[in-house]
């Protein structure tokens, strides 16, 4: 493996994984021309090592057959990964069969060599672009819920009340307290959420209820 230098963590880099020297000779002084930064591999498993060990942003030119661990296999490992990076295929010895499920499993293209300069870069800004915006959606989830978890109990059930369009009184009267109790809940529940409105708290909800249940849990 060789680095193209040191870098902050935030500059997204293409690795290329591909046992043929004189194509990662090629595709890393492409991609370098094209102003991006470059990591090579020689070996889907010194790749691996390398993803587990940090978390760069940026995706992954991969070889479908490579001695050892087959490029399927990999991509199957990268999308389990917390920061998984988007995959291009590149590729000799590709087939119908290995293009459908690499694309199933939301590679961002299949590509056969030789592939030209173009299309080649093309795909990669598509990749790079992908991880960009998947690495958004992520913050922004985990941000909701960091939000989620500084609410009381009381405070998620009423807001979770709130968003069935229930008002102060019958909310206090489902809760066994008072609507002066609930709307100072309903305060802190505004406030935390970071909502301004009813109907920004309840689209805000609606999201965090989708994120929690693929967490496997509920509001």
């Amino acid at each position: 493996m060789t680095r193209a230098g040191n870098r902050k963590r935030d500059i997204p880099v293409v690795h290329i994984v591909d046992d043929d020297p004189s194509l990662r000779k090629a595709v890393s002084r492409l991609m370098r021309a094209a102003g991006f930064a470059v990591e090579v591999f020689s070996s889907a498993e010194d790749f691996l090592r390398c993803l587990h060990q940090r978390d760069t942003p940026g995706c992954v030119v991969l070889d479908l057959e490579m001695p050892g661990m087959h490029g399927l296999e990999v991509q199957e490992i990268i999308k389990k990964h917390k920061e998984p990076l988007p995959v291009v295929f590149l590729t000799g010895h590709g087939d119908v069969p290995s293009s459908v499920r690499a694309l199933k499993q939301e590679a961002v293209d299949f590509l056969m060599k030789p592939v030209s300069d173009d299309d080649l870069i093309a795909a990669v800004k598509r990749a790079l672009a992908r991880d960009a915006e998947a690495r958004e959606a992520r913050r922004q989830e985990r941000e909701l819920l960091e939000r989620y978890e500084r609410l009381t109990q009381r405070q998620r059930e009423v807001l979770a009340l709130v968003t069935r369009g229930l008002l102060n009184k019958q909310i206090a009267f489902e809760l066994g307290t008072v609507e002066r109790t609930i709307k100072a809940h309903r305060a802190q529940v505004m406030a935390k959420m970071q909502a301004q409105s009813l109907a920004e708290l309840v689209l805000v909800t609606q999201r965090l209820a989708e994120v929690l249940e693929r967490q496997g849990r509920q509001l």
